[in-house]
């Protein structure tokens, strides 16, 4: 049989919701980040706490985030074209890369300063209790616009956006070591707060890091987990007609995943059979993984990677071979058709005669010792079709 190809999308995403979305909760997110950096920074500053002031710091960084986000959002949204075919969800890749290594610069100027202030052996002063306030009011705030965002992100499908929400929640976590910290300091252990302000440093780096490392796997296409990509094989494989899958390889655009699948059917059967049962191969990966944008399925005859001669392009065509049977037996009786299997490198022949147009000259033998001698040659069948 042949061997067709067959690329299956998703359906299309309504991208302006997508990207009004995503714009609208990031600005949202802005506006709370600018608030609390403002009154951490001034708390930090006139209540003698080093660790609410890094944390200020690290609120503002998430203002600057908030614009990398708007702006790559509207980018990585727009509708594909004829050099993006694929869309622009790299782009959105390259923003979250962005992101991530602004986090680690920040966190690693941070984290050097204090650790350079602890070394120093300086005076250090009890920070006041409106800390305690303006760390509690972060936690609470950034906790909030968290869940937000992450829902938005998922149901958009957007990595930036999750990405986003999780920068939230790192300022969050960085609260609850300002109060720890600042509980401390008034307890007597005022080193706690310089601690804390290396502490939260650290947790930016972490994050930025992750970031930046996600974000370089998808721009090399790195492909699926050897889980996932067992379980989309497993599902292959457990597909009525498929009797083999000789390659299965994945790589993402921001939130989706491209796959590219070769299924190896009977050889007899027709090329529709095959294309239909790659399309059943194709509902059971989606619903297994709801963020499949693109499978393209190629159906084999045989794994052609098994073989140390796989089948070559060159072997005759239809008429080729058409052509040399006529010549030596004549034309083929009307209504007759010829059906070819190539495999393993070779032709093999179905012959399909109509009973009312018999061809007592067209037989297997004769047809064998026609095309013995050429190296292409497989076998041959010859069938007396009833109407």
């Amino acid at each position: 049989m042949d061997k067709p190809s067959a690329r299956h999308h998703s359906p299309k995403p309504d991208l302006d919701k997508e990207k009004h979305a995503a714009s609208r909760v990031t600005i949202i997110g802005m506006v709370l980040d600018a608030f609390l950096g403002v009154i951490k920074v001034i708390g930090g500053t006139l209540f003698n706490s080093q660790a609410l002031l890094v944390d200020g710091i690290h609120s503002f960084t998430d203002v600057v985030s908030d614009w990398v986000v708007l702006a790559v959002m509207r980018l990585s949204r727009k509708e594909p074209d004829a050099d993006h075919p694929y869309g622009h969800q790299r782009i959105e890749t390259l923003g979250t890369l962005l992101l991530g290594s602004i986090l680690i610069a920040v966190g690693a100027a941070l984290a050097w300063e204090n650790i350079l202030r602890l070394l120093a052996g300086q005076e250090l002063k009890v920070p006041g209790w409106p800390v305690l306030v303006a760390a509690a009011i972060s936690v609470v705030g950034k906790e909030w616009i968290y869940r937000y965002t992450r829902r938005v992100g998922i149901r958009i499908r957007s990595d930036l956006i999750i990405a986003n929400a999780w920068h939230s929640r790192t300022d969050a976590f960085s609260s609850v070591v300002v109060l720890v910290s600042t509980v401390g300091a008034m307890l007597g252990f005022v080193w706690l707060d310089v601690v804390a302000a290396v502490v939260i440093a650290l947790i930016i780096i972490h994050i930025g890091w992750k970031f930046t490392w996600d974000s370089v796997k998808e721009l090399v296409d790195t492909g699926l987990s050897e889980d996932d990509t067992n379980m989309l094989r497993a599902i292959a494989m457990d597909t009525d007609g498929v009797r083999n899958i000789h390659e299965l390889r994945s790589r993402r655009m921001g939130h989706d995943i491209l796959l590219d699948v070769h299924l190896v059917v009977r050889p007899e059967i027709s090329v529709s059979e095959g294309h239909q049962i790659g399309m059943k191969v194709v509902a059971g990966m989606r619903e297994a993984m709801g963020n499949i944008k693109d499978i393209n399925f190629h159906i084999d005859a045989e794994n052609d990677e098994k073989y140390p001669h796989p089948t070559e392009p060159d072997l005759p065509s239809r008429e080729e071979i058409r052509d040399q049977i006529s010549q030596a037996l004549g034309d083929l009786p009307p209504h007759s058709k010829l059906r070819l299997h190539y495999l393993k490198n070779r032709v093999h022949l179905e012959i399909f005669v109509d009973e009312h147009h018999p061809a007592p000259d067209l037989t297997n033998s004769r047809v064998r010792d026609l095309l013995a001698d050429h190296p292409w040659f497989g076998s041959v069948r010859v069938w007396v079709a009833a109407n």
